[in-house]
């Protein structure tokens, strides 16, 4: 869910793997990881994500329901 999420709000907010990477201060190889599922981030990386994209931290990891195109 978390990678998921990670990978949804950075593609809502226009960015690429490698900007949200420059943002949170990892590389970009381990945006990949986390939005894969490869990999799983500590509570300080939440946060730093979370900074990064703008959100809260809860909305990283809470199930969201589709958007449904009208």
């Amino acid at each position: 869910m978390f990678g998921l999420n990670v990978q949804r709000l950075r593609r809502e907010k226009g960015l690429s793997q490698e900007q949200l990477s420059f943002a949170a201060g990892r590389t970009r190889a381990y945006i990949s990881s986390v939005e894969a599922g490869r990999r799983n981030a500590t509570l300080d990386t939440l946060e730093v994500l979370a900074t990064a994209l703008d959100v809260e931290p809860k909305d990283l990891i809470t199930a969201t329901a589709p958007k449904r195109h009208t």
